[in-house]
């Protein structure tokens, strides 16, 4: 009996290939879309929990409560220690020290070569016992134990070495320190947001920089300073953070009250965006429900085609039950050649999701590999879901089809119980209401990043060529007199950082103004910068003059919310004004105030500010050039750099591309939406055609009456055009307040944004609208043409 069910399944399947081929289709892509949205948040949710014991490793973090509560992923230097030492609440406690954008010199075959690392990373022994980092070569007593010791990974052993034994060699960091290798450990996996490939010998860190390696420095947190702890079994992590407050009032109680040790759990850290986060679990979340409206939207398109289809074969399940079939026959008939479909899509879907990973990993920048894909998660998910589509479009027109007489099915009058508002005009609204809601995202989404980059933000970003420094010393003057001297070179400023910066590359820190007692309750961002900064980026003085030449803080430049935080009547009540910084260490008077920019990203409000002059806090030359000529100008840009640091590689970025990488998640996010958007619109449309279909054989008939009463092509279109007016209506009612609902809440992550407009709305109803008439005109007009003799003739 089973082979039978199968032939029959497999005939019926062939003889109506167009409706197989729409079904497997539809249902594939909407498939296809649920498992790669499954692979991302899979691999972002398994970020750093390969570790052994990791629900017990956390970082310790900074939060500083002024005004606003402020939070750095890094620590005083000598918490670690301290915490190490005197207290038992933890196994092991690791520092680690990163610098970025390094130079290695290593000797190879008697000749001296020179890389560029993004990472390098000053390392205590037991952050090898609290991350799972296996040593392949070397004695893991050793490593990092000595001092001018270094472990490489696999990948840069290979780099460096190729197939020779790398332990014992020896290479020199940026030209200061020599280390010799002691151990090689496997490759990082991906799935991590420590990237440093080369960790030191944290006993070193004196050599190369005595200040970060200071255990008596309370007096800030400063640099890339973190610190992880295995705690042990039992401790609680409210007693941990008790004990950081003890030692806040031990060591530097003008701490206290102010500044807060905390715990971030490893689990934490990927989601976390106060800390530098990469990835928002909101966003995943947003990912994990656009993948299950594409599901759903595929399985509605499924069953809608599916229960059309069986409804047009009446008077097959007619002859069928006159020839002895029993309900449970047709209903398990039903059933197999739904299987055979969802089976076929299923197969289908995950190899189209395969050969789709690598454009996903190019969006991301992500490595998601065959381990992610092949997911016992994923397996059991799929399964049960061919399971439950099999039922539900097989069930149905299974159950319902199989309960008719034989003498109506057989004088087609089965379609006589499909009218009014069933479920499958419930399952199409659902479909039309998925589509709003992606299209109503989408412009959203798009607009919003379009005005993040197009937005004036109150200095010029548009070449502008952002190059790092080679040293701080008296090249660096020299390079920037001979880079003004280039050809089509407009202006040049030695910087900390370009006027808007990353969170990773902001420096707040405290200050005092005037002859105030006590430092003002918030922290205040710094800008070092010479003379040029401000015709560089063309920023505007309200009041006041530009700094003067200078190689150390004498005189400061602030900003109008600067002004405003301080409660001053106007901005020329600051002129002249002292301002002590950073506990003291920059002083000078206040000489010009210049106007707001937006000094991070559109997602953060515009923060208090200052600009002075001191040159050993110089990270980049900003270079301003003629665009027309920027192959001649980069050309130059690169022999005077070589005439000059001819030991060290020239690199630069783009100003303008280096904002843009500020919006980064949300343009990717728009890209996802868009193709998503696009997948779900096209299975909807297949359902719309289905559905026509069905209207088109239940009002055959009427449709010749009309035509032979004198009805026109118009009155025969607006019969189904009445039918999907009302659909499209009821989808419009559910999609906008969800739509707005949805994007409003997705806006508030921005403090400058767009308005949620109406003709956003209209726009996404215009669209619908227009594709849904697309799609229904074939088998309308098809219908409409149809002659009236063919329409009402009765067999």
């Amino acid at each position: 009996m089973l082979i039978n069910y199968f032939k029959i399944a497999l005939r019926n399947l062939f003889r109506h290939k167009s409706y197989s081929s729409i079904n497997i289709l539809g249902f594939t892509l909407g498939l296809t879309c649920g498992l790669l949205i499954f692979c991302v948040v899979r691999y972002h949710l398994s970020f750093d929990n390969y570790h052994n014991n990791s629900d017990r490793i956390y970082r310790i973090v900074t939060e500083i409560h002024q005004e606003e509560i402020s939070y750095l992923p890094n620590v005083a230097n000598p918490l670690g220690k301290v915490f190490r030492d005197e207290y038992t609440l933890a196994e092991k406690v690791g520092r680690i020290c990163s610098f970025k954008k390094v130079y290695i010199d290593i000797e190879i075959n008697g000749a001296l070569n020179k890389f560029q690392e993004k990472e390098v990373a000053f390392t205590e022994p037991e952050f090898l016992d609290i991350f799972d980092y296996p040593l392949i070569a070397g004695e893991i007593k050793t490593a990092l134990s000595e001092p001018h010791t270094a472990v490489l990974t696999e990948r840069i052993a290979r780099k460096y070495f190729g197939d020779q034994n790398p332990i014992n060699r020896t290479f020199r960091l940026n030209n200061k320190v020599d280390f010799k290798i002691s151990g090689v450990i496997k490759d990082i996996p991906d799935n991590t947001d420590r990237r440093a490939e080369i960790l030191l010998s944290y006993s070193t860190l004196r050599d190369y920089d005595e200040w970060f390696a200071s255990d008596d420095s309370w007096d800030g947190i400063f640099g890339d300073m973190q610190c992880f702890v295995r705690l042990n079994p039992n401790t609680k992590l409210d007693e941990v953070e008790r004990v950081f407050s003890s030692v806040v009032l031990k060591y530097n109680p003008e701490w206290k009250g102010i500044v807060h040790f905390k715990l971030q759990p490893l689990a934490d850290m990927h989601f976390n965006s106060h800390y530098g986060g990469a990835m928002k679990k909101s966003s995943l979340l947003t990912l994990s429900v656009i993948g299950l409206l594409i599901i759903i939207a595929g399985c509605i398109n499924f069953i809608n085609l599916a229960t059309a289809q069986a409804i047009n074969r009446s008077k097959e399940i007619g002859v069928r039950k006159v020839l002895g079939s029993n309900r449970s026959q047709l209903f398990w008939q039903f059933i197999l050649e739904t299987g055979i479909i969802v089976t076929i899509s299923t197969i289908s879907a995950f190899c189209l999701s395969y050969f789709s990973l690598p454009y996903l990993d190019s969006w991301f920048e992500s490595q998601i590999t065959l381990s992610h894909f092949l997911n016992h998660w994923l397996l059991i998910f799929t399964t049960l879901l061919v399971i439950l589509v099999t039922f539900l479009s097989g069930s149905y027109p299974g159950l319902v089809l199989s309960r008719f007489q034989p003498a109506s099915a057989l004088k087609g009058k089965l379609l006589q119980h499909y009218s009014g508002f069933n479920v499958r005009r419930i399952l199409i609204v659902t479909q039309l209401t998925i589509s709003q809601v992606l299209i109503i995202g989408l412009i959203v989404v798009v607009y919003q990043v379009k005005f993040s980059k197009e937005s004036d933000m109150g200095f010029q970003k548009d070449a502008i060529i952002m190059i790092p420094v080679g040293s701080n010393d008296e090249k660096m003057k020299t390079l920037k007199n001979q880079f003004s001297q280039v050809s089509g070179v407009t202006k040049v400023s030695l910087c900390f950082t370009a006027p808007a910066s990353t969170f990773l590359d902001t420096w707040n820190t405290d200050f005092r103004f005037d002859t105030r007692l006590e430092n003002e309750p918030y922290p205040v961002s710094f800008k070092g910068a010479d003379e040029d900064y401000l015709s560089t980026f063309n920023l505007k003085i309200l009041t006041g003059r530009n700094l003067l030449p200078s190689d150390t803080t004498k005189e400061f430049l602030v900003n109008e919310t600067f002004v405003s935080r301080l409660n001053l009547n106007s901005p020329e009540d600051i002129i002249g004004r002292k301002l002590s910084v950073n506990g003291g260490t920059y002083q000078g008077l206040v000489v010009g105030v210049i106007r707001d920019f937006h000094d991070r990203s559109f997602h953060e409000p515009i923060n208090p500010l200052f600009i002075t002059t001191q040159s050993d806090e110089y990270s980049f030359y900003a270079v301003k050039i003629k665009v027309s000529q920027f192959s001649n100008i980069l050309s130059s840009l690169n022999q005077t750099w070589n005439n000059v640091y001819s030991d060290k590689l020239f690199e630069y970025t783009f100003l303008d591309k280096q904002i843009e990488g500020f919006y980064k998640t949300e343009e990717t996010m728009s890209k996802l939406i868009m193709a998503f958007s696009l997948v779900a619109i096209f299975i909807g449309c297949i359902g719309l055609y289905g559905l026509v279909s069905f209207l088109t054989t239940r009002k055959t008939k009427e449709i010749g009456i009309r035509k032979v009463l004198g009805g026109n092509i118009s009155d025969v279109l607006w019969v189904f055009g009445k039918e999907f007016l009302v659909l499209i209506i009821f989808a419009c009612l559910i999609a906008v307040p969800l739509g707005w609902f949805l994007m409003d809440s997705w806006l508030q992550s921005f403090n400058y944004r767009i308005n949620l407009s109406a003709w956003i709305f209209i726009m996404a109803i215009g669209i619908t609208s227009f594709i849904t008439l697309v799609t229904i005109s074939y088998q309308s007009v098809k219908a409409a043409l149809m002659n009236p003799v063919e329409s009402l003739r009765t067999e």
